[in-house]
């Protein structure tokens, strides 16, 4: 299927490795150019390298979205060395596991925002081009724990819920003008923050981390871990042309991990 966004431009948050990484790949392959943002440069360098043998312009950014003074500048490089920003994908880093109650304020706004209000502001920087030019895709991953709440990660269960409130919010303002708003919920994809997770809860359990994951992949449908590049796939498909209809939308790309039907 030609997804239709060949000779589009992306910046991919988080993209040093993982999901973000993979989505940046996978939009390469789609013949994308991929402005990649994160904040190791060594990583950053790899993902660039295996977009661009996809056939794809890049750019890398070391970026930590904690600094929000550079997100204008950021956005006006990557508009003169690939062209102004039709897809964004918004991917940040997770919090530290926490519990909800207990925990400073500082922590709260720290997290705050790195993950939230850094996405926002970034988003409100690259809409009025979308708009104007009467075509966009916005896409936020989260996480399952802001639709069915972890066992501590407080922080993060609390605040990726905000962002899907945010998002359709978005969608209804800006669905008019070509643009779509859409959120991706990852299940348990093996990535590096996935085994950071299960081996933090082993070593709270006096576990081992196989066990952990034996364990949690017996409570997914599917049986098993998810492949960062099946999250990837779906990513892709919500910023192409072919998903115009969808927007407003949680897609769950779960491994039916998460139990509740809405």
């Amino acid at each position: 299927m030609d997804l239709g966004i060949s000779g589009r431009t992306a910046l991919v948050l988080g993209a040093s490795g993982g999901l973000g990484s993979a989505i940046a790949v996978r939009l390469a392959e789609e013949g994308v150019n991929v402005a990649v943002a994160g904040r190791s440069t060594d990583k950053l360098a790899t993902t660039a390298s295996t977009a661009q043998a996809a056939g794809a312009k890049t750019l890398p950014l070391a970026w930590d979205l904690v600094e929000l003074e550079r997100i204008d500048s950021a956005v006006a490089e990557v508009e003169r060395a690939l062209g102004p920003v039709d897809i964004l994908v918004n991917n940040t880093g997770g919090p530290p596991p926490t519990s909800a109650a207990g925990q400073d304020v500082s922590i709260w706004r720290t997290s705050f925002e790195q993950m939230i209000l850094s996405v926002i502001a970034l988003t409100d920087r690259v809409l009025p081009g979308m708009r104007e030019r009467g075509w966009g895709r916005i896409l936020t991953s989260t996480s399952s724990g802001a639709l069915s709440p972890i066992s501590n990660l407080g922080l993060s269960n609390t605040l990726r819920a905000s962002l899907h409130a945010w998002s359709k919010t978005v969608a209804d303002e800006v669905g008019g003008d070509g643009v779509t708003s859409n959120i991706i919920v990852p299940g348990r994809i093996e990535t590096d923050r996935t085994r950071f997770l299960d081996e933090k809860k082993a070593s709270r359990e006096g576990r081992s981390r196989d066990e952990v994951m034996r364990d949690s992949a017996a409570t997914m449908a599917l049986r098993r871990y998810g492949r960062p590049e099946e999250y990837a796939d779906v990513a892709a498909f919500l910023c192409s042309e072919r998903a115009s209809y969808i927007t407003g939308s949680v897609i769950r790309v779960d491994g039916g991990l998460i139990r509740s039907v809405v």
